[in-house]
């Protein structure tokens, strides 16, 4: 399966687009519209003593299904670092899941034969950045690649800014404050950014963040080896473990401030 995703400035476009992804037959369980705020006025108790993790809870959905086209599944729960977001459908339930929210009862009962295969586990913080900024994502999966690009451009006609945009906007707005982090070796090497971001990255990876660091240190390592096998001769391992290091912290700091909100 195939990710295509749009970040909407206007959620007037954002729901216009996936009316028109419904109209191109995407399945209605593989399409989803992530907006920020919460849809629902009740919720239920949160334990702010539990320590976050991956799938474990900041906050508690407080949606339920109905009040959408077609009787979408609607959920809304807090996601670290966002604060609240509300989803369409399944797909949207399973990624508030993958970014750390705590699914209720009965949207984790839906979701208990729904196959994530193709969840952009990878995206999400890029998703969550925009969500930040009041803007709207719509995500569709597809089979393949040759599906995938009628509605990349689908989703461009109705005004969407593409992920990897997206993706580069949230990095300029952080390269200022990181660059002296990645400079801090004294190493010119036009690759150092590169390879500090990719370890940056690679720590927002939606499975492993929140974990504690010899949880995911194999998985760091094994990132590290196939980029080495990827650009043989480059000394890529200290910026890029230096990056995963500070991309934990981020994601800390970010979880820290929502609690104190």
């Amino acid at each position: 399966m195939k990710a295509v995703t749009g970040v909407f400035a206007s959620q007037v476009n954002a729901q216009r687009a996936v009316e028109a992804l419904r109209a191109a037959g995407v399945p209605e369980n593989k399409i989803t519209l992530l907006t920020p705020g919460d849809a629902h006025q009740h919720s239920e108790p949160i334990d702010t003593a539990e320590q976050p993790g991956i799938g474990k809870a900041i906050g508690a959905v407080v949606g339920a299904a109905g009040g959408l086209t077609g009787g979408s599944l609607l959920a809304a729960a807090i996601v670290p670092g966002v604060g609240p977001v509300t989803a369409i459908g399944l797909l949207g339930a399973a990624i508030l899941g993958a970014a750390g929210a705590t699914l209720g009862a009965s949207v984790a009962g839906s979701l208990e034969n729904f196959t994530t295969e193709g969840l952009p586990e990878d995206e999400i913080f890029v998703y969550e950045e925009a969500l930040r900024k009041g803007r709207t994502v719509v995500i569709a999966l597809a089979p393949n690649d040759a599906v995938a690009a009628p509605l990349r451009e689908l989703l461009k006609s109705e005004g969407a800014e593409e992920i990897d945009a997206a993706r580069h906007q949230w990095w300029i707005g952080l390269r200022s404050a990181e660059r002296e982090h990645y400079d801090r070796s004294g190493n010119d090497s036009p690759h150092d950014e590169k390879f500090y971001r990719m370890g940056f990255e690679a720590a927002l990876h939606a499975r492993t963040r929140c974990m504690e660091f010899d949880q995911v240190s194999a998985e760091m390592d094994s990132r590290l080896e196939d980029l080495q096998k990827q650009y043989p001769g480059v000394d890529l391992e200290e910026p890029f473990t230096r990056g995963y290091q500070r991309g934990r912290e981020y994601y800390q700091r970010l979880c820290d401030e929502q609690r104190a909100a």
